[in-house]
C-alpha cells in the first residue's frame, strides 16, 4: 500500500475507515499514530480518516490520553440492525402462518431514507410469479406499507415528491393526507393499482414495546384476486397478524379508533 494517501481512491479510503474501526474494535483505543503505522499511510492522511469517522460519532477521543477509541454511533448502528433482526426472526412464523391463511405473498417494511425499505418476504400457495422485494425501498405514497409507515409516524412527514407509477397513483398531497387520516381510523392502509397496473396490497402497522409502529406488514397479490370481500377478508387476517408480531415484539394490545 502506498504511504501517501492524498490520491487514494473513494474505494481505498472507505476500505481504510473501515479498517481504523476494526483496529479500535481490537485495541479499545489508538492514536493517530499507531493507526497510520498499522494503515501504512501518512499520519495526516490517518488522522482525516480518525476525523471523519469522529464527525459521525463512530470514533471519539479519550481527552486525557488523546487516543481514540469506537464511538456511540457504532452502537446506533448496530442497535438498528440487531432491531431489524429481531423484527425478522419475530414476525417470521406469523409471516408463514398468514402466507398459508391467504395464499398470497406476505411482506415487512420499515421506514428507511424515505423510503419503505422490504427486509423480509414470504410467498404464499397461491402466489403467482414471485418477485423478491426484499432489500429493495419502495415509494412510501404507492405502497400499502408506505402509507402505514407514513400514517403512524410520531412526527409527520411530508413526502416530497409523489411520482406517478401508475395512472391510480396518488400524486396530490392532500388526498394521500385524507387516505393517511384513513389508515389512522380503519387501522390498515390499502393500494390498487398504484404501484403496479394487477397489483393489490394491503398492510397493517407493528408496534414495539412503547406502542410506536416500527414496521408495516402487507399482503400482495393480483388485484383480480384480491377484491371487494376478499381485499375485506385478506385486511383482516393482516390486521390480526400484525398485532400478533406486534405483542411478540413487547407491545401492548390495540384497538383500532
Amino acid at each position: 500500500m502506498s504511504n501517501n494517501g492524498s490520491d487514494a481512491s473513494p474505494v481505498q479510503s472507505v476500505d481504510r475507515a473501515v479498517t481504523v474501526l476494526e483496529i479500535l474494535a481490537r485495541e479499545g483505543e489508538a492514536g493517530v499514530t499507531e493507526i497510520a503505522v498499522e494503515l501504512g499511510v501518512h499520519k495526516s492522511t490517518a488522522f482525516r480518516l480518525v476525523a471523519a469517522l469522529e464527525n459521525r460519532g463512530l470514533v471519539a477521543q479519550h481527552m486525557d490520553r488523546g487516543k481514540y477509541r469506537l464511538g456511540v454511533g457504532i452502537l446506533r448502528l448496530a442497535g438498528a440492525t440487531t432491531a431489524r433482526l429481531d423484527l425478522v426472526q419475530e414476525s417470521r412464523p406469523v409471516c408463514e402462518r398468514l402466507a398459508r391463511a391467504v395464499g398470497e405473498t406476505i411482506n415487512i417494511a420499515v421506514l428507511a431514507d424515505g423510503y419503505a425499505l422490504y427486509v423480509d418476504q414470504v410467498a404464499g400457495p397461491s402466489a403467482l410469479q414471485t418477485r423478491n422485494w426484499v432489500g429493495q425501498r419502495l415509494a412510501l405514497h404507492a405502497t400499502s406499507n408506505g402509507k402505514v409507515l407514513l400514517a403512524y409516524l410520531s412526527e409527520p412527514m411530508a413526502v416530497p415528491a409523489l411520482e406517478r407509477y401508475t395512472e391510480h397513483t396518488i400524486v396530490d398531497q392532500a388526498v394521500l393526507e385524507a387516505q393517511l387520516d384513513e389508515v389512522r381510523r380503519q387501522g390498515y392502509a390499502t393500494t390498487v393499482d398504484e404501484l403496479e397496473i394487477g397489483l393489490t396490497a394491503v398492510a397493517a402497522p407493528v408496534r414495539n414495546l412503547d406502542g410506536r409502529a416500527i414496521a408495516a406488514l402487507s399482503a400482495s397479490g393480483p388485484s383480480f384476486r384480491l377484491a371487494a370481500a376478499q381485499l375485506s377478508a385478506t385486511a383482516e387476517a393482516v390486521c390480526a397478524a400484525a398485532d400478533e408480531i406486534s405483542r411478540r415484539m413487547g407491545a401492548p394490545r390495540v384497538t383500532a379508533s
